[in-house]
């Protein structure tokens, strides 16, 4: 929803910054709504040439003062005051809608858990106090142990919707499942979705709807799908013997 913070949790590889990337592409070429990226990680040079694999002029858009790259460090982002301070000229010159922070996790370096999670709320509210749509990134490890990594410093309880990606293992073959956790306001789908990360960018598809156990890391047949393939087979060899007898 508009003027939200939605937290974007995976493991590494998932495709959190390739999503992120797309959330601003689409916020400028669908809906005018201009964009800052803000990242810790990736040299500003690293982005533009991922982005144009998926057929994303950034550069075009950021001449046309639409979109911005604001490589920084971590410790400069702690505090309010510093905050406001590195993305004042980006927040000037673009006015965005959209903004994503990839990603939070490098923060955790330099604070312990409680100033972590009084530094989050404090940069989350000053992006909210400024009306923008905010994406932020979070690498977790596993998840389906029984704890989700992202709630170890309540940051799920700091956004306002919570958006998971990972790996999953079917039938031999290594599937991207995504699934939203958490959204204010919104009776959202529950269902686990498979996507694919394509030439054009990210594609969610169809839900998982014959496995179970998904999110826990152990996917396994429904016992419906199991019951429908064993009334279907059952059906199959009585048909058979039926035909047998007639012959």
């Amino acid at each position: 929803m508009e003027g939200d913070a939605v937290l974007l949790a995976g493991s590494a590889g998932t495709g959190k910054t390739t999503l992120a990337l797309q959330y601003l592409v689409n916020g400028i070429t669908q809906f005018d709504e201009r964009g800052v990226f803000v990242t810790f990680e990736q040299l500003p040079d690293q982005i533009y040439r991922d982005a144009t694999n998926f057929g994303w002029d950034l550069r075009k858009m950021e001449d046309q003062d639409k979109f911005r790259i604001v490589c920084t460090s971590p410790d400069l982002m702690l505090h309010t005051e510093g905050a406001d301070h590195i993305l004042s000229d980006a927040l000037h010159e673009v006015q965005p809608q959209r903004l994503v922070v990839d990603s939070l996790s490098h923060l955790a370096m330099y604070l312990d858990q409680d100033q972590l999670r009084r530094e989050l709320y404090r940069l989350i509210m000053l992006l909210k106090a400024r009306g923008l749509s905010t994406l932020l990134t979070w690498e977790v490890g596993r998840v389906g142990d029984g704890s989700l990594a992202i709630s170890d410093v309540g940051t799920s309880f700091l956004v306002d919707s919570v958006l998971l990606v990972k790996y999953v293992e079917i039938e031999s073959a290594i599937k991207k499942a995504l699934v939203i956790l958490k959204m204010r306001g919104s009776d959202h789908d529950k269902r686990l979705r498979e996507y694919e990360i394509t030439p054009q960018g990210v594609r969610v598809s169809a839900p998982f709807s014959q496995y179970e156990g998904i999110l826990t890391g152990t996917p396994r047949r429904s016992m419906m799908e199991e019951a429908a393939d064993s009334w279907a087979l059952a059906f199959s060899k009585n048909k058979q013997k039926q035909s047998g007898i007639r012959g």
